[in-house]
């Protein structure tokens, strides 16, 4: 231990000196050394400027937690301290504030990460450090920047602060949509066993390490991993800020070990030009101190102490008072100007830093490639008109591994829709290829990715429940081929959303309708045409009744005789005008327009009857699952999937009654020579097979929900289109598919796959004819109804209105008429002799 006194000597300190501060710091660790020295370069300049002299008492804890708060003890109750500063470690900090709180001394922590809840614990604790907790916000963009979602977090085992940084990391990571996989924590000491750890992190590609140790356990980390040749291709290297801050004290062969590492700091101004030339006076007395292995220059921690001591002595200048709450009570309310400019307290910790300064390690040291601020973003410089992006890659290129993906996909090749995965093998020539609608869909869905994606195809052999296993034993990446989404296999891996229809279906055969064709005749119309058309014909009949009855003695008689001379009458009308054996013009009218009308209806019927006459109609041999288990009905599916395990679990079929097929034409064959009574497929293959067989099968009751067809992905893997369940890619991924289905590209796939099979003649089996209504002919109804309601209005009307003037003028008329029409039939070829009635002519 040792005294350092400003202005005075340790004999006279008590008539002399403002006010006695202690230190506790780690002297072994360059941290501890930069802090000594700035603490002191700091009551220096507050000697200079305010003629006031403080002790300094400086305690050395070498890390250890116990000798930190046995030095905390022997400074208050022995050297009588008003504040304490330092130390740099959580572990030593938890220590210290519990002495300091039951003393009711202002303690001003260094240590980088302070839990909230130990402020609330100990209220003499103060964070005079700003916090880091933002810079994981900042890791997180850059993690986005790239599209990188293997993310593991480095982090040293017993610092509880450590617990608060991953669960900010770890939310940050999820707003930017992704997410940790995994999680090392490393013991405080060096040990052997950190290259049996770092194996654990070798899985998948592209490896993301966040790491978060202490400085001398950083080092040994980056040394074992180069060894174990993880610093090259494949792994992308970032540091936060509490091995970041000390970058710049590296030497070159150490440097060497951590080529491509991407460093994460806090930002401070430096201001030094203020305080006498800090940096050079640094310098000087670092080098006095005979710290030869680092370098010189300060860093963020040297700044961070000498604002700690300028909180302490400033505040103890302001006030007369004695105690420690006077003391904590000036540091909370007052207003500082440090090296790192203004210096506010909100609660009992500094505000946190929002601006971040990226590095990057190439070759014998560093570089700083620019900055993050929240809020705004990336950006090369921090001027007024700097310009900001939302990606790092805007900083330019930074040197870190490459990450190209090659994944292994397997592929089904015991497919029986080969539309959809087809693996084609050419013996003679070992070659292997891959064709269809998946294949397809996959290569447009990873041009639509933000990165480049290398991938091969590997044919499978077995079943698909075999194949989804395959890729939970990490011998394929994917999967791409028709493999049904459903809940057994999540067990084993993840799946994209269905880029199919979902469901299943049953599929018959199909039979002719025997039934329900004696009434085919009354189809071509409905019910209320039917009746339209026969009240129109009565009501026709009616007005020529009504009008001729006066002229014709065979519409005279009983009411009887009449009605049914009526109704002939207007029957008759549906097919022959005969206007010449009317008496009355008005009837004459009447009849043009019905028989106009009349001549359109018995068109329309003929051909629309005609064509339900020549189209067959058919109807499923079976409508439902029940009908089959009444019958103990014979049933197929295909080889190999989930649907004999799904038919006898949730439709409760008999096992015995469930036949597995290989191929479209055996299931076609079954149906045709009654071998079994129906075959269940997925909605995708029940396409294929309607459109190819599309005459003799049908698809017949409901569609059971099903998952549809997904590409398969590895839990543990991280990267499209392996990654975990859950991984906060998939959202990505789906929308990529979601895209490519918007575009139109998803149905033109779906589209060329099916018309290689379409049929060309389909009869759709539950297509019928539609029954025409009234709403086709309401205007020709209004008009023929129309025209005979006038007729009759103007017949009644003169019947009942004319005068006798009028009457025997119209009589004459209509004997002139009479008379012209007599002379016209003697000039005729046909010499009629025999008066003829309206009712003796031939229809």
């Amino acid at each position: 231990m040792h005294v350092i006194i400003h202005g005075n000597t340790a004999d006279n300190e008590s008539s002399d000196v403002k006010g006695i501060i202690g230190a506790i710091l780690d002297s072994s660790s360059r941290i501890g050394q930069e802090h000594a020295v700035a603490i002191n370069l700091a009551l220096e300049d507050f000697h200079q400027k305010n003629n006031l002299s403080f002790a300094l008492h400086v305690r050395n804890s070498q890390g250890d937690p116990l000798l930190a708060a046995t030095a905390a003890r022997d400074l208050i109750d022995n050297q009588k301290v008003q504040a304490i500063i330092g130390p740099q470690t959580w572990a030593e900090t938890s220590l210290v504030a519990e002495v300091c709180t039951q003393k009711s001394i202002p303690f001003l922590s260094l240590a980088d990460a302070t839990p909230e809840w130990a402020m609330k614990k100990w209220p003499f604790l103060l964070q005079s450090s700003p916090r880091q907790i933002m810079q994981m916000k900042a890791i997180a963009e850059i993690v986005k920047s790239w599209k990188l979602y293997n993310v593991s977090m480095i982090y040293e085992d017993g610092d509880s602060s450590s617990t608060e940084v991953l669960s900010r990391l770890s939310e940050a990571l999820t707003s930017v949509g992704t997410e940790l996989s995994n999680v090392l924590t490393v013991p405080p000491l060096v040990s052997s066993s950190l290259s049996q750890q770092l194996e654990k992190l070798r899985e998948g590609q592209c490896r993301v390490l966040i790491v978060h140790l202490s400085f001398p356990l950083a080092l040994h980390l980056f040394e074992t991993a180069k060894r174990m040749d993880m610093m090259g291709e494949g792994n992308v290297w970032i540091t936060t800020g509490t091995f970041t801050s000390l970058v710049h004290s590296l030497n070159a062969s150490t440097i060497s070990n951590m080529q491509g590492v991407i460093g994460v700091k806090s930002y401070i101004p430096k201001l030094w030009h203020q305080y006498g030339n800090f940096y050079h006076r640094f310098r000087k007395k670092f080098s006095s101190e005979n710290f030869e292995e680092f370098n010189y220059e300060p860093g963020i921690f040297a700044t961070e102490a000498y604002d700690a001591a300028t909180i302490v002595v400033d505040s103890m200048r302001k006030t007369n008072k004695k105690g420690g709450q006077f003391l904590l009570d000036k540091i909370l309310r007052s207003n500082f100007t440090g090296l790192s400019g203004q210096i506010q307290f909100n609660g009992h910790e500094r505000a946190p830093k929002h601006t971040f300064q990226i590095i990057n390690v190439i070759g014998s040291s560093y570089r700083e490639i620019g900055f993050w601020s929240d809020g705004l973003g990336f950006s090369k410089s921090l001027d007024p008109n700097a310009s900001y992006s939302s990606s790092v890659k805007e900083l330019g290129k930074v040197v870190n591994p490459t990450c190209d993906i090659r994944l292994r996909i397997g592929v089904p090749s015991m497919s029986i829709f080969k539309q959809y995965a087809n693996v084609i093998q050419d013996h003679s020539e070992n070659v292997t290829s891959f064709k269809g609608f998946a294949i397809d869909l996959f290569y447009e869905t990873v041009k639509k990715l933000p990165y480049h994606l290398e991938y091969d195809y590997f044919a499978f052999n077995g079943t698909y429940d075999e194949l989804v296993k395959q890729v939970y034993l990490k011998n394929y990446d994917a999967v791409v081929g028709d493999v049904t989404i459903v809940s057994t296999r999540y067990e084993y891996a993840s799946f994209t959303q269905p880029f199919t229809d979902t469901g299943l279906v049953m599929v018959v055969p199909v039979k002719s309708k025997t039934g329900g064709r004696t009434w085919l005749f009354m189809k071509p119309f409905t019910k209320l045409m039917w009746i339209l058309i026969l009240v129109i014909i009565f009501y026709n009949g009616f007005v020529v009744w009504m009008i001729e009855r006066n002229h014709c003695p065979e519409l005279k008689g009983p009411i009887l005789h009449q009605t049914t001379t009526m109704l002939w009458l207007a029957f008759c009308s549906l097919f022959s005008l005969n206007g010449d054996r009317l008496h009355s013009n008005l009837s004459r009218v009447a009849m043009v327009v019905w028989f106009f009308v009349a001549l359109i209806i018995t068109q329309i019927y003929t051909a629309s009857l005609a064509s339900m006459l020549i189209v067959e109609q058919f109807e499923p041999t079976v409508d439902s699952i029940q009908q089959l288990k009444n019958n103990n009905a014979i049933v197929g599916c295909d080889r190999g999937s989930y649907l004999q395990r799904y038919l006898q679990d949730a439709l409760g079929i008999n096992a015995e009654n469930i036949k597995q097929f290989d191929s479209q034409e055996s299931h076609a064959n079954a149906l045709r020579n009654k071998k079994i009574a129906a075959v269940f497929l997925d909605v995708p293959g029940a396409k294929i097979f309607l459109a190819k067989y599309c005459k003799g099968f049908v698809q017949a009751g409901p569609i059971y929900k099903l998952g549809g067809y997904g590409f398969v992905l590895l839990q543990k893997f991280l990267l499209f289109p392996v990654f975990p369940r859950g991984s906060p890619l998939l959202p990505g991924v789906n929308q990529a598919l979601l895209n490519i289905s918007e575009s139109g590209t998803l149905r033109d796939l779906e589209n060329s796959m099916l018309a290689s099979e379409k049929c060309k003649d389909i009869i759709d089996p539950g297509a019928e004819t539609t029954s025409l209504s009234p709403a086709s002919f309401m205007v020709l109804f209004i008009l023929t109804g129309g025209t005979s309601t006038t007729a009759l209005l103007i017949y009644i009307f003169s019947e009942s209105y004319l005068w006798p003037g009028q009457r025997t003028m119209w009589s004459l008329m209509m004997a002139v008429i009479k008379h012209w029409r007599s002379q016209k039939r003697l000039f005729s070829r046909r010499v009629h002799n025999v008066a003829k009635s309206p009712l003796n002519f031939a229809t």
